[in-house]
């Protein structure tokens, strides 16, 4: 059997050098392999210090260890839906590339049944190690294990620290005029149990996750359990189901608020409907509670939001039978793309055509709350 170590990381590349180290030192199965996962701007960091300045090699020549087949080609880059690499991972679409990329790539590596995965969450951002840790969660089989390493807090975060050495070496510490002794130095490399699901979910439902995204995958399982319900935010503007956030603009997030306050969640676009400023009067109850596009409220006839706090609403229009589709494709769209086809079907916005006009509905299955 293949024994691999899959490693997260960030500003601090030392992580890899000293799981090998306290793996090696303790005892415990040593890997053959070695992939990590980091973004574009910490990989130069990676290659610098473990390979440019050779480090990776001075601890497997101080400590007589084999060599780890490891590249360049191991160093697996995050990327975002079209392929290219995330730079740091701080902004919030980051946050799903990551989580994303990270159960993609745990699903390829225990497809193999010949393979043991050794995963570290000691390198990279919390949300990096958290996801880490998620995926094997999910994915992990009984020969498969999970860790974190520690150093003691003097070299913890220190650049030149990479490894305890046999001999007096010695590096700055935190601060300038600190001198740290690298032979003191103590790495200690916990195991963290986890609980593994993978056997509670069907073959097909594995078999999809490296194709499906992370967020579909947890909404997945989670609907395995529970009827679909809905959170609506003004605040994070966002549509939340199964644990998932679905951002929308204020104008998406305020129809599909408008249709769910209707009678059994329904809006029927007639003459009746286009020839009453009420549906104007209900969406913009909801628009005027989130932080949106001031234009839309020329689409009604108003100047502005003032126009409406200050119920100045002596120009407003009836709402144009064609304003709800292109929204509602779009809100759909965003459904779509963010959740499993079984949970879609419930949570979108449905339309069909009937006798006078059009008819758009949410499902009256689920429950739409305001949070």
């Amino acid at each position: 059997m293949k024994n691999i170590l899959l490693c997260t990381t960030g500003a601090t590349p030392q992580v890899i050098t000293e799981t090998l180290y306290a793996l090696y030192t303790q005892g415990k199965t040593y890997p053959d392999e070695l992939y990590v996962i980091t973004t574009e701007n910490a990989k130069h960091m990676l290659v610098d210090g473990l390979f440019t300045r050779g480090h990776l090699q001075a601890l497997y020549d101080e400590y007589g260890m084999p060599a780890v087949k490891f590249d360049e080609s191991h160093i697996w880059l995050i990327e975002d839906e079209q392929g290219k690499p995330v730079f740091d991972a701080k902004g919030e679409e980051d946050q799903s590339y990551m989580a994303n990329f990270i159960t993609r790539k745990v699903a390829e590596l225990t497809a193999d049944a010949n393979t043991a995965i050794h995963a570290s969450i000691a390198g990279g951002r919390k949300t990096m190690a958290f996801y880490m840790g998620y995926a094997m969660s999910l994915l992990g089989r009984e020969q498969d294990s999970l860790s974190h390493v520690f150093v003691n807090d003097q070299f913890e975060f220190v650049p030149d620290f990479y490894y305890p050495t046999k001999t007096d070496n010695f590096i700055v510490g935190k601060t300038d005029y600190s001198l740290l002794n690298t032979k003191d130095a103590v790495v200690t490399l916990a195991e963290i149990p986890f609980v593994r699901m993978r056997k509670k979910f069907e073959d097909d439902l594995i078999s999809q996750i490296e194709e499906a995204s992370f967020t579909k995958t947890v909404a997945r399982m989670n609907a395995a359990d529970q009827v679909a319900s809905v959170q609506l935010s003004n605040n994070a503007l966002t549509l939340s189901v199964l644990g998932i956030d679905i951002k929308l603009t204020a104008k998406e997030l305020a129809l599909y608020q408008y249709i769910s306050r209707e009678n059994q969640k329904k809006v029927l676009v007639d003459r009746c409907f286009i020839d009453s400023i009420e549906p104007s009067m209900a969406f913009l109850s909801a628009y005027s509670l989130m932080k949106g596009d001031q234009r839309v409220y020329k689409t009604f006839g108003l100047c502005d939001e003032m126009d409406w706090r200050d119920k100045n609403l002596s120009g407003l229009k009836p709402m144009e039978k064609e304003f709800i589709q292109p929204i509602r494709s779009v809100i759909n769209g965003k459904l779509r793309k963010a959740l499993p086809v079984e949970v879609y079907e419930k949570v979108q916005i449905q339309s069909k055509r009937v006798k006078g006009g059009n008819e758009y509905w949410i499902s009256q299955d689920i429950t739409v709350t305001d949070l």
